[in-house]
This record gives structure tokens, sequence and C-alpha cells, in this order.
């Protein structure tokens, strides 16, 4: 059972808050799948031991981290959200929040939050029923994983509560994209990933519905 619930009224958004939880995104899906989760709801762990991050990968931490996850009804979307393209929209809220609070950091496409060139965070987005389901970790703190942290005491309550307030502002596609096609430049000193395969994007343009066109090609952000 979560350890206390409050409510985000604007949202209409129920937040749960548990002591440890496996993942907060499994156990969304779980609950969405058997039934019991029907509206937009939030989960926050104070503790993640068995996360997941792109590619399949985990995403693990101790306490004093932000490991959280939002099932958002598809219904309640910005209509020209391309669905492939939710995990740059998603995370961009959440570098967006980061940067108003005065952290220096960026938006690596599609999913990855850095500060510098160190990866601290990241967000990764699943489809379960009438939900899209957002999950993002962020080292606050040093951490067991091997990425960096931003060394704050931020409570990570607090930092939902600022990225839920975010979400209530319903930007469109559109003015998300037009902010962020002036940071991707970034990214083109990195590699992303494509069937398992890494791709070099210092040649690759951003297209308008947030996918990559790299050698007459195509590649998407869905994560």
């Amino acid at each position: 059972m979560p350890k206390h619930i409050v409510q985000e009224e604007d949202l209409k958004l129920e937040i749960l808050s548990f002591d440890a939880l496996s993942s907060t995104q499994k156990y969304l899906i779980e609950e969405i799948r058997i039934g019991r989760i029907i509206k937009s709801t939030a989960v926050i762990a104070t503790e993640q031991l068995d996360g997941i991050g792109s590619r399949d990968n985990e995403w693990d931490g101790g306490k004093g981290n932000f490991f959280a996850s939002v099932a958002i009804r598809s219904d309640t979307l910005p209509s020209d959200l391309p669905i492939h393209s939710a995990s740059v929209y998603f995370a961009f809220l959440m570098k967006k929040v980061l940067n108003d609070l005065s952290y220096r950091v960026w938006l690596k496409w599609p999913n990855d939050i850095y500060c510098a060139d160190s990866k601290i965070g990241g967000v990764v987005t699943n489809k379960k029923s009438d939900f899209i389901i957002v999950g993002i970790g962020i080292n606050l703190k040093k951490n067991q994983n091997s990425y960096s942290s931003l060394d704050t005491d931020i409570s990570p309550l607090i930092l939902l509560n600022i990225f839920l307030n975010e979400l209530k502002q319903k930007q469109n596609w559109k003015q998300v994209f037009s902010q962020y096609k002036i940071e991707f430049e970034l990214s083109k000193s990195y590699f992303t990933h494509k069937n398992g395969s890494k791709i070099d994007m210092k040649d690759a343009i951003l297209c308008d519905d947030g996918s990559l066109s790299i050698d007459g090609g195509k590649v998407y952000g869905s994560r």
C-alpha cells in the first residue's frame, strides 16, 4: 500500500508515494492491466530496486534520488503530439523544469538528460491501454549506478509536483519542438541506437515530428 496519497487538484491526478518499489513504471503498468487505475495517476518511490531504463536497461538507485512515473490518459495529451516522440516531449518538459530551478542540464535526443557531458537521468515512455506511462529517473545525489548526479538536496516529491504543474500548462508539440530544435545541435556529438546498433548523429537532421533523418533513413525516438 502507498505510504501516503496526495492529490494534484488542477490536474485531477492522484499521487501515490511508496518507501520502495521494484519499478514505478512496472507498478503502473500492472495496476492499469488489472483495472485498478482508470484515471491519470503519478507514482513516486523513495527507493527503486528494478527500474526500467532505455533499451531494456535497468535504472536503479538509492534513497534521495528521483524515481517516478506518471500514467496519463491518452485523450488528455496534446492533439498534435506524435506518439513516437512522447519521450522527447516529456523529457524536454522535465529538462525545462530543472533549468527553471537553475540546474544547467540539456536533453540528448531522444530521452537522456545530461549535465555537461554526463548523463544524470532520462525518460522512458510506454503505452498501456488508454494511457501513456512516463517513467522518469534522475540522480539527484551520488548513486550506485554508473551515471553522474546533480548533487542536490531538492525533495523528489517537490520536484514531481513541479513537473506535474508543468504538465498542467498543456503545451502542444509545436511549442515544445520549437524550443528543443535549438538545443538539438548538442546531440550531434553523440550516438543513438537503432535495432541494437549505434548510429552517429553528427549528420542527423531533426524532423518536425521529432524523428531523425540519417543517411536517407528515419530513426524514431520511441523508448
